[in-house]
């Protein structure tokens, strides 16, 4: 069986326009594969050089398969149906090692046909350190590294304004294209670079904020030999990733025709601010794991699939996403209807085994990030509590117990919270606390809901009579009090 190359085959192969910071299995299954898509589709013509950002040489480099890798998509469509599909990805041109290629690399800023810089070097890679000069071969930062790239291009187009770049970073953090230039910015400042490179940077490039969403579980090693059976060729970086996709860039209008999506119906949107479209992914993708997972793992069930195939738990999750957590967003009606229920279909794919015990990790920040500003927005808008995010909390507390059919399971968070779960929950066992009081405790914590609970109207007793039901008669009798509490 031959290993994927271009010379056995053979295929479309497109200019270099696009500079990738970031070789990991999510930008192979989204970003390349969507430039694959609309290379094919339009007369976009974007080749990617894809820049290893750190010294490393696992995994070993993609200039061994000449670019060429497949994504495999998996999950379930529109129509609830399960699909998958292989995709040959003819959009990576090569890579370049920036440590061992740092000239190759700086060529690469003087070419005329570069216009996007796309990243994903983690959410650390954003960052500044101190001691990183223009003079390093390379800095060790990203954001240094990538004014080092946006000076020798500066220099070499004598600061023309057509040479700017459309920067596009998918890093994980709020305002990602914001906190790249303040950085940039702060390096070109710090290593004294001239006023005009500055007024480059300011006016001749563009750094877009974005949000990005896709589940990249990435080599699929397990099925790897039936599914190079399949294929008919050996290939290193298979790389697969789920059916949904949504890439939201914050930019100007223009960016569309840009990107060629007048010509091709992608999944990409380009809006004035992102910042609905992530209190909508946080509130209704995050928000529905982390109410789904004390509720679901108490019920008995250790997976997010086996809880969408529980005719229970999914009544339960669709009701608190649809009648709690959609009418408290600013968005389109139709446009949160449609997310909710491409989230049900994701949370449904068999392609995908995931633990409900991962997603538990740090559960009490989640649900202060995640849930408690629509529990708390539902409550000023309808006068009432949500009773679904009410009993989501309710579980919460209950899943801090760690104990699950007499047996006890491990719990993740920061250490206070663990400690003080352990002494309130053995308090209550000895009866030397009411749950009441526990509630009390929990809620009171002002400093960690940066407000007080307490001054949330029956909060505190409509949690104690779930957390009673679900501790004397076990979850699934509580969920039945919660779904007649809520007609």
């Amino acid at each position: 069986m031959k290993k994927l190359n271009r010379n056995d085959f053979p295929g479309a192969k497109y200019t270099t326009r696009v500079v990738q910071f970031g070789e990991g299995n999510f930008l192979r299954a989204f970003l390349d594969w969507q430039l694959d898509i609309l290379n094919e589709n339009t007369d976009l013509d974007a080749g990617v050089v894809v820049v290893r950002p750190l010294n490393t040489d696992f995994p070993p480099s993609l200039n061994t398969q000449d670019g060429l890798y497949t994504t495999l998509i998996r999950g379930l469509n529109e129509q609830n149906q399960a699909v998958k599909a292989f995709r040959m990805i003819r959009s990576v041109n090569n890579e370049i090692n920036v440590y061992t290629q740092y000239d190759e690399y700086l060529q690469l800023a003087k070419d005329p046909n570069i216009k996007f810089i796309f990243s994903n070097t983690t959410e650390a890679g954003i960052s500044y350190v101190e001691s990183d000069q223009l003079t390093d071969r390379p800095a060790s930062s990203f954001p240094a590294k990538l004014t080092a790239f946006l000076y020798e291009r500066f220099v070499h187009f004598a600061g023309s304004k057509d040479s700017g770049l459309i920067i596009i970073p998918c890093e994980l953090i709020d305002y990602n294209g914001e906190a790249l230039k303040k950085l940039v910015l702060k390096y070109a400042k710090q290593w004294n670079l001239s006023d005009n490179f500055i007024a480059w940077l300011e006016n001749d490039n563009l750094f877009c904020s974005t949000l990005v969403d896709r589940i990249v579980p990435g080599y699929p090693k397990a099925q790897i030999n039936e599914l190079e059976q399949e294929l008919g060729y050996q290939d290193d970086f298979i790389d697969s990733a789920e059916y949904f996709y949504l890439f939201v860039i914050q930019g100007p209008q223009w960016l569309a025709q840009a990107l060629r999506l007048d010509q091709c119906n992608m999944n990409i949107k380009i809006v004035d601010d992102i910042k609905p479209y992530k209190e909508r992914k946080v509130a209704i993708l995050n928000g529905a794991h982390t109410a789904l997972v004390p509720v679901a793992y108490l019920a008995g069930l250790d997976t997010v699939g086996e809880s969408m195939n529980d005719p229970q738990i999914l009544s339960y999750i669709k009701t608190t996403i649809f009648d709690e957590i959609i009418p408290v967003l600013d968005l389109p009606h139709q446009e949160l209807v449609d997310f909710a229920n491409s989230v049900i279909s994701r949370f449904k794919n068999p392609f995908i085994e995931h633990q409900l015990m991962s997603i538990a990790l740090n559960s009490m920040t989640k649900f202060k990030t995640r849930i408690l500003p629509q529990l708390i927005a539902y409550q000023k808008h309808k006068g009432q509590l949500p009773v679904h995010l009410v009993f989501s909390f309710a579980a919460l507390i209950a899943f801090y117990r760690g104990v699950r059919d007499n047996q006890h399971y491990p719990l993740q968070d920061d250490a206070l919270w663990l400690t003080r779960f352990s002494t309130a929950w053995q308090n209550v066992a000895e009866g030397k606390a009411t749950l009441a009081q526990l509630v009390e405790q929990v809620l009171s914590d002002s400093a960690h809901w940066e407000q007080d609970l307490l001054a949330i109207a029956q909060l505190a007793s409509t949690l104690t009579q779930y957390l009673t039901v679900i501790t004397e008669q076990g979850m699934r009798k509580a969920m039945e009090k919660c779904v007649t509490d809520s007609k």
